[in-house]
């Protein structure tokens, strides 16, 4: 098998299994079988670029920093994706090493703290959508909207949740770091959580901001501006499919892009769950004419000649 480029996207699954146990003995257990399966793709020769998902873990953060409003200052949205690039990276990172040398190798891990370029003018920041943290009373919502400038919205008569931007990825600004530790054969662990959120000002200076970029929109622009050969995102399924969860649900081998197209427009994919991820494939395949992959963590080897998960190409 020829050695290939790959950009790998892990979701939540891969590093929270039971949202009854989440302490963080438990996160590096999940993330260490994970990263047993991604060691088979080095093993197999492939260089490996990882993505991370950490919508729970922010959650984590802000949960904390509402417990502690009191006495400690807030923490801004784009230094919580910081911290936990950082403790998942950490995880992913100590996983690795140690499944590495179960099979005999010791190839350099590192985490980089990946920060993601959009624009002040996107669509986004005008119509927040992005619902983030825990339900709050309205007592809480109100302080909240008075204080700190949050967006509120009611969810379905459970409480009050923040909502946030979730602006288009642009840029990759560590790009060059990336692409150098690579070229020494270095796997690296990038753009987690979809990258901290940053806006370029007239004058070159880089400025964060509070809001949430997709994981997999960010891998797919991280596995086009590297030149990727192949782009694969791991989720809790092994193939897409249609009529999903229904008596007449088809499980997809292979998808063009086309087909793509017109699966979401008849609604096979919903929001917040495939779609994006959907989403992300069409943007590398379409712009690459590369592969895609969608499959879960066990089959990502078995998938790469087919076997396994659902193959995206162009036509």
């Amino acid at each position: 098998m020829d050695s290939k480029l790959i950009v790998i996207a892990i979701g939540g699954n891969s590093l929270i299994e039971d949202s009854k146990h989440v302490t963080v003995s438990a996160q590096y257990e999940a993330a260490r079988k994970t990263a047993s399966h991604i060691v088979t793709l080095v093993q197999a020769g492939h260089r490996v670029v990882i993505v991370h998902g950490n919508g729970p873990q922010v959650g984590y953060i802000l949960l904390r920093a509402e417990y502690s409003r009191a006495i400690l200052h807030s923490v801004p949205l784009d230094s919580c994706v910081a911290d936990t690039q950082g403790a998942i990276g950490y995880n992913l990172q100590m996983a690795l090493d140690n499944e590495f040398r179960k099979v005999g190798m010791s190839p350099s891990v590192v985490t980089i703290v990946t920060q993601v370029e959009v624009s002040d003018d996107d669509p986004s920041f005008k119509n927040p959508t992005k619902p983030i943290g825990s339900f709050l009373s309205k007592e809480d919502a109100e302080y909240h909207a008075q204080h700190d400038g949050w967006s509120i919205v009611e969810d379905a008569g459970r409480g009050y949740r923040r909502v946030v931007p979730s602006p288009q990825p642009k840029a990759i600004i560590e790009l060059r770091t990336i692409g150098s530790l690579l070229s020494q054969g270095v796997i690296v662990i990038a753009a987690g959580g979809g990258g901290i959120p940053v806006v370029r000002e007239e004058d070159g200076t880089l400025h964060g901001r509070e809001a949430v970029i997709d994981k997999d929109l960010a891998a797919a622009l991280l596995a086009k501006q590297l030149g990727a050969d192949l782009f694969i995102i791991s989720t809790a399924v092994e193939k897409v499919s249609l009529n999903y969860g229904k008596s007449n649900q088809e499980d997809l081998s292979t998808m063009t892009v086309q087909e793509a197209k017109e699966y979401m427009k008849e609604g096979h994919f919903a929001p917040g769950s495939m779609l994006p991820k959907i989403q992300a494939m069409m943007d590398f395949v379409s712009n690459t004419g590369n592969r895609g992959i969608i499959t879960n963590p066990e089959h990502l080897l078995e998938s790469l000649d087919g076997g396994k998960g659902t193959t995206i190409v162009n036509v």
